[in-house]
């Protein structure tokens, strides 16, 4: 069966820079590994077509060869660029063409990284989350709050280093502290972690007793957190470095503190805006008059209600609501007014509403309006 163009192998033009053939050899090479395509016996194949091409590709001198003789200056000719005696040699070159995209291979399928120094000895701690629900109250004023965060603590027997009495680790005599150790298999080069330090690159002859080797032991504490005034829900509070103790002395990760303001009995808030929905009696919103209203800080506010005031009406009070987060001004509250229909009437109570009502025909603006505009509607529908 006859070879493929090495040019078409790789999916690049005659033309291609060192750098694009590299490219394109590396996402085929991803595209192809066996390790993803364990269900396709063809890939292997396929795969090993790649480095070949590849192998040639990257070299100058074999690739001016391959412009000019194609395969056949691999095949035991005399033309240029061959090696005397025969083609150029192929056997051995796949695992160095493989071995120069090696690292971008395995940072993928195994999550390391590259080659060229060990790995970071103590790992880094978790981030710890934390839901904390305040009152409306709270988040305008503000508070110091205590609360317990079960987490992971430094051992406090070994200082967090793993050892027994503090001893510092020993390099992994396996990885000579690399934390991974590689395996010829057949035509390639494999990586993988270190069995015996799990790929810390250190191991601890005398694990201390306190912490089984790890470092760090659970433990409950206690935060004092301070919450700022204007909070509000899905705000978020960082604590750096009280989050989970770090593996054999890391550094410790942050604890991400969640805001939820729960919801108010009179209050409903919109960003910096309060509103208040405040009833009223028929007669009052007729007459007008003054009404005391609830703030959130405790007082009380006097508001004028205008004579003949409707449900829905809103009055703002300036500066009455929350305050910014970051500083500046504060909100204002809006008191929407709820005209109510009173209710359990005596029969005196009732006639003296029907005689109101007959006095009061042309008292009602917005029903005059509506009822007009209702039969202009009905009128022209019989048009």
């Amino acid at each position: 069966m006859a070879k493929r163009d090495y040019y078409d192998v790789l999916g690049v033009s005659k033309g291609a820079s060192s750098d694009e053939i590299k490219k394109a050899y590396r996402s085929k090479a991803k595209e192809l590994h066996p390790d993803r395509n364990k269900d396709n016996p063809k890939s292997e194949a396929a795969f090993k077509e790649a480095g070949e091409a590849y192998d040639i590709l990257k070299d100058p001198e074999k690739k001016a060869a391959y412009d000019r003789f194609g395969h056949a200056a691999f095949e035991g000719g005399t033309g240029a660029g061959a090696r005397p005696g025969g083609g150029f040699s192929q056997q051995g070159d796949f695992a160095s063409a493989f071995s120069d995209v090696f690292d971008d291979l395995f940072g993928d399928f195994m999550g390391g990284g590259g080659r060229g120094g060990a790995r970071q000895r103590a790992a880094r701690g978790s981030d710890l989350r934390y839901n904390l629900r305040v009152s409306l109250e709270d988040a305008y004023s503000g508070l110091q709050k205590t609360i317990n965060v079960p987490t992971s603590v430094a051992c406090a027997s070994c200082d967090g280093t793993g050892a027994e009495g503090g001893a510092e680790p020993t390099t992994c005599p396996t990885c000579s502290g690399m934390g991974k150790v590689r395996a010829q298999q057949g035509f390639f080069t494999v990586e993988r972690t270190c069995p015996t330090c799990s790929g810390l690159g250190q191991i601890i002859n005398n694990p201390c007793k306190g912490c089984h080797g790890t470092g760090r032991v659970e433990k409950d504490r206690s935060l004092s957190v301070n919450i700022p005034a204007g909070v509000e829900t899905g705000t978020r509070i960082r604590l750096g470095g009280e989050g989970e103790a770090g593996m054999r002395g890391g550094p410790a990760g942050d604890l991400y503190i969640f805001i939820e303001v729960q919801s108010h009995a009179i209050f409903e808030r919109e960003d910096s805006n309060l509103f208040c929905r405040v009833p009223v009696s028929m007669s009052a919103a007729a007459l007008g008059g003054d009404i005391e209203v609830p703030t959130i800080d405790g007082g009380r506010s006097r508001v004028k209600i205008p004579e003949g005031s409707q449900s829905g009406r809103q009055m703002r009070l300036r500066s009455k609501g929350m305050p910014a987060l970051r500083g500046g001004a504060l909100g204002d509250m809006f008191i929407e007014l709820a005209v109510e229909t009173p209710v359990n009437l005596t029969s005196h109570q009732k006639e003296l509403l029907r005689e109101f009502s007959e006095l009061s025909e042309n008292n009602n603006p917005e029903s005059n309006s509506f009822f007009s505009s209702v039969k202009s509607f009905w009128d022209g529908m019989k048009n």
